[in-house]
């Protein structure tokens, strides 16, 4: 179960979602709740709820999800899904995250929430993921693999985790299939990266790991609109997130959130909800 190493992706990643500047922007701008890009009905839909849609439409893709359920949520952030899927199914949820700070303050909102007999909130990496074989039956994830410099181990270990027909549940800024090369490296600079997964790469490593495809639903739409609203609400509140993160950080974010909204008009992303299972 253990590799003793992680990726140097994934131990930036953790040092950035620490970072106190990462944490009062995620918290004030992103959603608190849910950090993750959002389903709008109208472009100018508040974050917040655009991105609960996006917990509650996958949700109901589980049919099979019920309180005897255990599901692992990766990547978790605040734990916003994990509450909602603990509260609306009654299953069991993991939550494992690599940023102390955000998974101090899932397990404070759990307490108020009266959820901490059905959640469970670790550190660490999806790229280890401290589990016997054979533990879940769901598996889910929210815009997280991406920031995995081994996405490959990622997938060995879900598939490792995963009970003989569970289901795979996650959604991830991806680059398109056949994306020109060199045309990200400004995106890919920003999150210290070298490539994004795309639909293709998840849908032939899963389909090699003994995987059934259950549901792919592209919609590059969806995060060009969040990017939009997250850069049009940080632009709105700018003089009192820079108070919170500071110019540097919050500048930093407006460059980068026009670099992905460009790279999503030039279709070089691609992002949508992925849905497999397991073979028995």
């Amino acid at each position: 179960m253990s590799h003793n190493t992680r990726s140097q992706a994934v131990e930036l990643a953790e040092e950035y979602y620490d970072s106190t500047e990462a944490d009062a922007f995620y918290l004030n701008v992103w959603g608190g709740e849910d950090i993750h890009i959002g389903l709008y009905k109208t472009p100018d839909e508040s974050i917040a709820r655009a991105s609960r849609r996006t917990v509650e439409t996958m949700a109901g893709k589980l049919t099979a999800l019920n309180a005897e359920s255990h599901l692992i949520d990766l990547g978790s952030g605040y734990g916003g899904a994990a509450r909602y899927l603990a509260k609306n199914f009654g299953c069991y949820v993991d939550c494992l995250n690599l940023s102390k700070t955000q998974n101090k303050l899932n397990q404070k909102n759990n307490l108020r929430s009266d959820l901490t007999h059905s959640i469970d909130v670790s550190h660490g990496s999806f790229e280890d993921i401290p589990a016997p074989d054979d533990s879940y039956d769901f598996v889910w994830s929210q815009d997280a693999i991406l920031h995995s410099g081994n996405r490959l181990r990622v997938l060995d270990e879900i598939t490792r985790v995963l009970k003989p027909g569970g289901e795979i549940i996650f959604t991830d800024p991806m680059q398109s299939d056949g994306c020109p090369d060199g045309v990200l490296q400004p995106i890919f600079d920003r999150i210290h990266l070298a490539t994004l997964g795309s639909f293709s790469f998840y849908r032939s490593e899963l389909l090699k790991r003994d995987f059934e495809e259950v549901m792919v639903l592209p919609m590059l739409d969806q995060m060009r609109t969040h990017y939009v609203r997250v850069g049009e609400d940080l632009q709105s509140r700018y003089h009192e997130i820079v108070n919170l993160s500071g110019y540097e950080y919050v500048d930093k974010m407006l460059r980068g959130l026009e670099q992905w909204v460009d790279a999503a008009d030039k279709s070089y992303l691609a992002w949508g909800i992925l849905h497999f299972q397991k073979k028995k």
